[in-house]
């Protein structure tokens, strides 16, 4: 059986350069990265051989749990570039494979059932037989809802169906694929089931970035942006990068995930058609009044939803 279906995209090399810049572009807690990454080894450590799942219950199960934007996904794409340093190829290569849960979906009666046996039971250990392998499960909660919670809309019996072969699958890839580690995210951890939560080996909570990570963040979009236009040391894009005004922003900007801080500094650049032009001509004042924009529009939408 080969590893082909068309819910797993093709394997990436753990060596791949855009796996090293995913985990060291994402800012989070170094202790988050540290976690995760330790428990990972930790896992491809304690499996195998004559260890018993039941005195040593590890499944090599990760989770990332948090809102969205927070760099959850990106995180789990880099720990194969980390495994591979870590590693060497000792255990045979790195690779990074993802599941696309919505391709598994299913609204023909068991049919999404089949689907995650098909993948976890033949597809998925097909590639983990190659050296240790990521798999990365993508918003799991649209595979294991949580039981309880299904509802008489969302036909509690396909619910159930397709939660049971999640968990099925888990256990066999627990036991019978050592060098595997699955790395589930969520934007919703409370509609996961709780079996699926509990068999997990680690639930890492990302949150929102405080002033100092989006300070972090905004800084390396700028250079990044710098690099791209080919802005020189005396422009302003590269002198904002070092300004201590960037400080202030960054607490202006609190409340804001990664991904819109990221986005924050590209759509000043669209404030003027001058700076969509020139991107090197971005300034420190129009990052500050631009932030001033944004915080206002964040606050709004708070007092809507409440």
């Amino acid at each position: 059986m080969t590893g082909s279906h068309p819910a797993l995209s093709q394997p990436i090399s753990g060596s791949d350069p855009s796996l090293v810049d995913a985990w060291d572009q994402i800012v989070v807690p170094p202790e988050d990265k540290r976690r995760l990454l330790n428990h990972a080894l930790l896992a491809l450590t304690l499996r195998g051989g004559a260890a018993s799942p039941t005195s040593l219950p590890v499944h090599g199960l990760l989770v990332l749990a948090g809102p969205p934007g927070t760099g959850k996904t990106t995180l789990a794409r880099g720990l194969s570039s980390q495994l591979h340093r870590q590693l060497d190829d000792r255990l045979g290569p790195v690779s990074l494979v993802e599941v696309n849960p919505h391709a598994l979906a299913s609204d023909l009666h068991g049919q999404t059932q089949r689907g995650i046996a098909a993948v976890f039971e033949e597809h998925v250990p097909a590639l983990a037989a190659t050296g240790p392998t990521v798999l990365l499960l993508d918003e799991v909660e649209t595979l294991a809802f949580s039981r309880s919670e299904a509802s008489t809309e969302t036909n509690p019996v396909d619910v159930h169906r397709a939660t049971d072969a999640v968990l099925a699958g888990i256990d066999r890839l627990g036991r019978e694929c050592p060098t595997l580690i699955t790395v589930a995210t969520t934007n919703f951890s409370l509609t996961v089931d709780a079996a699926f939560l509990s068999r997990a080996d680690c639930v890492i909570e990302v949150g929102l970035p405080g002033a100092e990570a989006i300070e972090a963040i905004m800084r390396d979009t700028i250079e990044a942006l710098a690099a791209h236009a080919g802005a020189p040391a005396s422009s302003p894009l590269v002198k904002s990068a070092r300004d201590p005004k960037l400080t202030k922003i960054a607490t202006t900007l609190e409340g804001h995930d990664g991904r819109q801080v990221r986005k924050f500094v590209v759509d000043a650049l669209a404030t003027e058609s001058e700076l969509a032009i020139a991107p090197e001509r971005l300034s420190i004042e129009t990052l500050a009044a631009h932030a001033e924009v944004a915080s206002e529009q964040l606050a709004e939408e708070h007092r809507d939803a409440a």
